[in-house]
C-alpha cells in the first residue's frame, strides 16, 4: 500500500530516534549543568552501577515513548476499523503500560528525572492519529509505530550490550520483548508499507534538538502514571520481564 504523498511528511520519526539519545541531555538531571555529548560519559556512581549518559538518556527515551504510545493505544481500542488494529492498540497500551511502571520505579534509584510530556515530534504524530478518522487512522497508525519501534530496536539491543548499570541492564531486557511484541502487532495489521518504513529508518533526516526532547518537568510536579484502563484484557500480551525491586550489585 502506498501512503500519500500529503502523508509522508508525518513519517520522520527515525529522526527523532536517531538523534534523540544525543539530544535527551536534560541539563537539570543528576545536577549536570553543562551535559557532554559523549554518550560513554559516566554521569552518577550508583549502586546498581555507573550510569553512562547514553543509559540515563535510554531511561528517559523510554519513559518519553510510553507518553505518546499509550494514549495511542487508547485511540487504536477506539477507533481502530480492524480486529487487527485495535490488538495492536491492546499490547501499546499493556506493553507500555508495564515499560512505564519500570521507568519510575528505577528512576528515583538511579536520580533520573522523567518527562511527563513527549517530545514536541511525538505530540505532532499523537495529534494525526487524534484528528485521522476510518482507514486513515488504521494505516497511519500502523506506519508510525512500526517505524518508531522498529528503530528503537537497534537502540536497546546496543544499550543492552554496553551498559555496566543492572537495573538500565533489566530496562532493556524488558524493552526489548516489549518493543518486538509491538512490532510484529503493527506488522499483522496488514497496512505496513515496508518501502516507506525501510526509507525512514535507513536514511532519516535531521531534526532540530528542541524537537525531540520532551519538556522537563517542573520541580516537584508528580510523575504522571500510566494504568490499563479497566475491561482491557491483559492476557497474552507480552510485557517482558519487570524491573522488580532491585538490589544493588
Amino acid at each position: 500500500m502506498r501512503i500519500p504523498s500529503s502523508r509522508i511528511g508525518t513519517f520522520f520519526v527515525a529522526a527523532a530516534l536517531s538523534v534523540t539519545l544525543a539530544a535527551l541531555v536534560y541539563p537539570s538531571m543528576l545536577g549536570v549543568q553543562n551535559a557532554s555529548s559523549n554518550p560513554v560519559r559516566v554521569i552518577a556512581t550508583t549502586p546498581y552501577g555507573p550510569l553512562t549518559e547514553a543509559d540515563r538518556n535510554f531511561v528517559v527515551f523510554v519513559r518519553s515513548a510510553g507518553l505518546w504510545e499509550y494514549p495511542s493505544g487508547q485511540l487504536a481500542l477506539k477507533k481502530g476499523t480492524t480486529q487487527a488494529v485495535r490488538t495492536a492498540g491492546q499490547h501499546l497500551v499493556i506493553g507500555h503500560a508495564a515499560l512505564d511502571a519500570s521507568c519510575r520505579r528505577i528512576a528515583p534509584l538511579l536520580g533520573v528525572t522523567l518527562p511527563n510530556q513527549p517530545t514536541p515530534q511525538q505530540q505532532g504524530f499523537l495529534n494525526t492519529l487524534t484528528s485521522d478518522t476510518g482507514k486513515n487512522f488504521d494505516t497511519d497508525l500502523a506506519n508510525i509505530l512500526r517505524v518508531t519501534h522498529g528503530s528503537i530496536f537497534n537502540t536497546i539491543a546496543k544499550i543492552r550490550s554496553t551498559t555496566e548499570n543492572t537495573l538500565v541492564r533489566q530496562l532493556a531486557d524488558q524493552a526489548n520483548d516489549v518493543v518486538l511484541d509491538h512490532i510484529t502487532q503493527m506488522e499483522k495489521t496488514g497496512l505496513v508499507n515496508f518501502d516507506q518504513v525501510n526509507v525512514q529508518e535507513t536514511a532519516p533526516p535531521k531534526l532540530p534538538a528542541a524537537q525531540v526532547t520532551p519538556p522537563v518537568p517542573p520541580a516537584g510536579q508528580p510523575p504522571v502514571v500510566l494504568t490499563p484502563p479497566p475491561g482491557v484484557p491483559t492476557d497474552g500480551v507480552p510485557v517482558g520481564p519487570p524491573v522488580g525491586a532491585p538490589t544493588a550489585g
